[in-house]
């Protein structure tokens, strides 16, 4: 499995962008406005033709009749949410599809996902979320996420892969009530590796907002503009990382959490450093890995034994992340 999960990534990381071989598409889909081709002469005949999509979907699971269900969907292209059946004692699933197969210059996505009291679910990207080299505008994904009294709530995208050149602007705000719980998370992929790329230039902006009970508890943000390099090798920045991952947990047992944590957690070595923390009962670690495969895995691996422990779920993913 993991040999099929690497040749997988191997080919998604070797992808090219539409403006490093831009062709003129067919007619934009519903839920897509199209840019007209643009006039010849002066910098603008140097822009592809190319279609702009602005995509929404909106997930709520609740408690009802004993048992957690779907309900309220609403979906437009670009994303898809389906359903797969759970693993037998696992929670439901939503899983995300954006059918443009990655964002570029303008595009947007808006996801809304929420659990209600008392209730369990869990919302999953289909395959990692590929952001292309944009000349001009950053394209932009909005993720809300909110979890009432005593509910559950997974929040598991897969990678997002940024491209040399890529713009792009992420925003996930977080509404918990009380006693709610949290287990969060996300991936970067600094450049296409198989492609022999390395990230030198464009605008990274990915931003998280906790609030509970409507008081902000936790906010960070990784900004990175211009010359890209200087930050992803600085010793003080990244040094040199090729990928980074972000897990939050957030819980009334949090700060209890992060010795388990920690004990849960690999051993750091010169491919893969893990460190956690504890910020107003919010858990936070982080991954920084040489080898975005190596850290995948690890990361798969904690996810796992922390929702075993936190939420007594089985310690295994749904079955789209090991594809």
């Amino acid at each position: 499995m993991r040999g099929r999960r690497a040749k997988w990534m191997r080919k998604m990381s070797a992808v090219t962008s539409p403006f490093e071989t831009p062709a003129p598409g067919p007619a934009a889909p519903h839920g897509s406005s199209v840019e007209p081709p643009p006039r010849m002469g002066g910098e603008a005949a140097a822009q592809p033709w190319r279609q702009q999509v602005h995509g929404h979907a909106a997930v709520r699971f609740a408690r009802r009749a004993g048992a957690d269900r779907l309900t309220h969907l609403a979906h437009h292209d670009p994303l898809r949410v389906l359903f797969p059946r759970p693993a037998r004692g696992d929670i439901p699933l939503a899983a995300l599809v954006n059918s443009s197969g990655g964002m570029v210059a303008g595009d947007r996505l808006d996801i809304a996902f929420s659990v209600g009291a008392g209730a369990r679910g869990m919302a999953l990207g289909s395959a990692a979320e590929k952001i292309y080299r944009s000349p001009a505008a950053a394209c932009e994904i909005t993720v809300t996420l909110e979890a009432g009294a005593g509910a559950w709530l997974e929040w598991l995208p897969q990678e997002t892969i940024l491209f040399e050149g890529a713009r792009f602007r992420r925003c996930n705000r977080v509404n918990l009530a009380a006693d709610a719980q949290l287990l969060a998370g996300e991936i970067l992929i600094f450049g296409r590796a198989a492609h022999g790329e390395d990230l030198t230039s464009g605008a990274i902006a990915d931003r998280w907002e906790l609030y509970r009970e409507g008081r902000l508890v936790w906010a960070d943000i990784l900004r990175m503009e211009g010359d890209l390099t200087r930050v992803l090798h600085a010793p003080a920045g990244l040094a040199g990382a090729r990928a980074m991952a972000t897990l939050i947990y957030a819980g009334p047992d949090a700060a209890d959490m992060l010795s388990v944590a920690r004990d849960l957690l690999p051993v750091s070595d010169a491919d893969l450093r893990v460190a956690a923390s504890v910020v107003n009962d919010v858990l936070v670690l982080r991954w920084l890995g040489n080898a975005p495969e190596h850290l995948r895995v690890a990361y798969g691996a904690f996810w796992g034994a922390m929702r075993a422990r936190l939420a007594r779920l089985p310690a295994t993913l749904p079955r789209l992340w090991y594809i």
